[in-house]
């Protein structure tokens, strides 16, 4: 099985040559291209939550619950939260999916499980998506694929570690065949994954409509703001004082 660096190192390449072709060819913004590559590595650890090995998953565990929060800033301010709430909502968040997530994978996750698929997969680009409110609704769309990149890589590069060159041809180790798939040997673990497809879908699928529907009111409003600013005097008046 690779190791955590070279998980880090495939999806990190991956990212780059995805990050890199979106602004070459998909003119997307530079930072929201790095954006893209840093959660394409990110994603490429993640399903090592249920590797069995502590320092893999301490290491998942602390990449996903330090980003997450960031992603939703701007979700807390679509809210309407102030400063001090924004701090503590991200805060709670991070503790909760540093200790309260990863210790339910630990606990419940069988190795090469239901987070070694193809549904895991879509669930991690769906929480991507549902959580990166941006403006733009085609940027909302490629992060949320640079996030399935990530984990697809993973996914991949523990196929071809299952597989050693042999004598006559080569060898398939009994691991292959347990990332890139629909479903598990658990039942339970296969009905949850599915579950959470279908919910955050259809959570996915409402946002994103609700975004687009309501896209150019807030260009409008957002037009308005700069226009006003604008016009407003850049040098600031004279004070009058009294003597």
């Amino acid at each position: 099985m690779p190791g955590l660096r070279v998980h880090i190192t495939g999806s990190a390449v991956a990212g780059a040559a995805y990050a890199v072709a979106a602004w070459q060819i998909g003119g997307m913004p530079p930072s929201t291209c790095l954006l893209a590559s840093v959660l394409c590595v990110l994603a490429g650890v993640l399903p090592d939550l249920d590797s069995g090995d502590e320092e893999s998953a301490r290491e998942s565990a602390g990449f996903a619950a330090a980003v997450l929060p960031l992603l939703m800033i701007h979700r807390f301010q679509q809210a309407g939260l102030s400063s001090e709430a924004t701090v503590l909502a991200g805060a709670s968040l991070y503790l909760a999916v540093r200790y309260g997530a990863a210790w339910l994978v630990s606990r419940y996750a069988a190795q090469r499980g239901m987070l070694h698929s193809l549904p895991a997969a879509a669930v991690a680009g769906q929480v991507a998506f549902l959580s990166f409110g941006a403006e733009e609704p085609l940027h909302r769309y490629y992060m949320a694929s640079a996030v399935v990149l990530g984990f697809l890589i993973h996914l991949v590069l523990d196929e071809i570690w299952s597989v050693r060159e042999g004598h006559f041809g080569p060898k398939f180790k009994t691991s292959f065949g347990t990332a890139m798939k629909f479903y598990g040997p658990e039942a339970w673990s296969n009905l949850l994954s599915y579950v959470l497809v279908v919910a955050l879908g259809v959570l996915s699928a409402t946002d994103a409509h609700w975004s687009e529907k309501s896209l150019p009111t807030r260009q409008y409003v957002r037009q308005q703001m700069e226009q006003a600013a604008r016009s407003m005097p850049t040098t600031p008046a004279p004070w009058n004082y009294r003597r």
